[in-house]
């Protein structure tokens, strides 16, 4: 990690003037990474929380983002970063912990660890990036490709009767979590309500209500071999007609009201 662990506390390895680095990310042209980390970034900055953020990212494309920010930051095995998250909250509590990952990682190798922070209602913020393959390995069909979608393991696309349908996360997790968690999805078409989302996503962690699950669909150009108006259509029509955009699960508030809605 980029700061010391000393009797149980982060001490700061260095002054957090700023919270992004200030050299460009390594994600392919068009990828939609780069645009969720800046909602993210923009939340913690807005919430001032830089110094008390733990950042843990998986395996796949979203390991390029180890060293995106100027805080806390740990790359942890491949589906493995939900506990260690929930691990480091538990041991300090006043850390705000930030589980960063993709579908792969957290739709397939990770499911279980998904799974059972939710039902543990584990007080963390997990954001999670769908562009419906296996971006990294080289586009192999994914937990959340689409039904006839083509991809490196799929080439005469994807047949739901032997793979099943894409696996609907957010629904999934607003179906097992308990009261307090907050649950939605948002795209990278939409900055302005996925940052939204994020910091309500934070605010529900800091409120100490339960886990928060944020799903962001995002572009992948490179594997789906698709130009600049072939993504677009393909994320915001296609993937958009599929995964339902919006917040799916909001807590109740001591006073009754759903928390952050106007």
């Amino acid at each position: 990690m980029q700061d010391l662990l000393v009797e149980g506390r982060f001490q700061p390895a260095f002054p957090r003037s700023w919270l992004t680095t200030t050299k460009p990310h390594n994600f392919c042209p068009g990828c939609g990474h780069g645009i969720v980390l800046k909602c993210l970034g923009q939340a913690i900055d807005e919430l001032q929380i830089a110094d008390k953020v733990v950042y843990g990212c998986d395996i796949g494309c979203s390991l390029l983002s180890w060293n995106f920010f100027n805080t806390n930051c740990i790359q942890t095995h491949h589906g493995r970063t939900t506990p260690f998250i929930a691990g480091a909250k538990r041991a300090t509590p006043e850390i705000v912990g930030i589980a960063y990952m993709g579908d792969g990682g957290g739709y397939a190798i990770g499911s279980q660890h998904l799974v059972n922070a939710a039902l543990r209602n584990e007080k963390i913020t997990i954001i999670l990036v769908n562009n419906a393959n296996y971006a990294m390995t080289g586009g192999q069909m994914a937990p959340t490709t689409l039904p006839e979608q083509i991809t490196e393991t799929s080439p005469d696309g994807k047949n739901v009767e032997l793979s099943g349908p894409p696996f609907l996360g957010p629904e999934t997790v607003a179906a097992i979590s308990q009261e307090g968690a907050y649950i939605a999805r948002g795209t990278m078409s939409n900055i302005k309500q996925l940052t939204k989302f994020i910091r309500k996503g934070l605010e529900n962690q800091l409120s100490g209500r339960g886990i928060s699950f944020i799903e962001a669909l995002s572009s992948c150009p490179t594997n789906w071999k698709t130009n600049a108006e072939e993504t677009w259509n393909f994320l915001e029509k296609e993937m958009g007609s599929y995964f339902k955009i919006g917040e799916i699960k909001v807590p109740v508030t001591e006073e009754g009201s759903h928390a952050g809605h106007h």
